[in-house]
C-alpha cells in the first residue's frame, strides 16, 4: 500500500482538490443555463457547490477541536447533497442531459465518501497543536525592565 503524504494544507486534501474540480465544472456547464435562471437555479448551484470547498477549508481551520472539525465537515457533506438537488433540477428543466447528470451526481457522491472518511477518522487531522503546523507563538514579555529601555 503507498504511504500517504502529511496534508500540511486544506488544499493538500483530496477532498478539497476534487471540490474545487468540481464548483468549476459546474460553473462553466451553468454558463449554458437560460438568462432568466441567473439569480435562481443559476446562483443557487453555484453558491452550494463552491460552499463544499470552503466548508472543507473551514474545517482544516477548526481541525484543532474535533468537534468543530466534524461539524465543519458535516455542513460541506450537507452542501454536496444541496449540490446534487440543484444537479437533479437542472436535468429536471432540461439544462443537463443524462450523461452530465450522472458524471457530476457521481463525482458529488465521491466527495460524500471522502467526506465521510475524514468524519469517521477526525482524530488522524485533530488533535495536539504541537504536532500541526502553526505560525510560530508571539513574544508577549520581554525580558528585563521596560524602564531600561525608555
Amino acid at each position: 500500500m503507498e504511504k500517504l503524504s502529511y496534508a500540511r494544507s486544506f488544499r493538500d486534501l483530496f477532498a478539497y482538490q476534487q471540490a474545487r474540480s468540481l464548483a468549476k465544472d459546474i460553473f462553466e456547464i451553468s454558463k449554458r443555463f437560460p438568462r432568466e435562471e441567473t439569480y435562481s437555479l443559476t446562483d443557487q448551484i453555484r453558491r452550494s457547490s463552491r460552499s463544499v470547498g470552503a466548508q472543507i477549508a473551514e474545517a482544516w481551520a477548526k481541525r484543532r477541536y474535533e468537534r468543530s472539525f466534524i461539524s465543519k465537515l458535516t455542513d460541506a457533506d450537507g452542501e454536496q447533497y444541496e449540490t446534487q438537488h440543484w444537479l437533479e433540477t437542472a436535468a429536471d428543466c432540461g439544462y443537463l442531459n443524462d450523461a452530465e447528470l450522472r458524471d457530476l451526481l457521481g463525482r458529488c457522491e465521491r466527495i460524500g465518501k471522502l467526506l465521510g472518511g475524514m468524519i469517521d477518522k477526525a482524530e488522524l487531522f485533530c488533535g495536539d497543536p504541537r504536532t500541526s503546523l502553526r505560525e510560530p507563538s508571539a513574544e508577549y514579555f520581554i525580558e528585563g525592565n521596560l524602564d531600561d529601555e525608555l
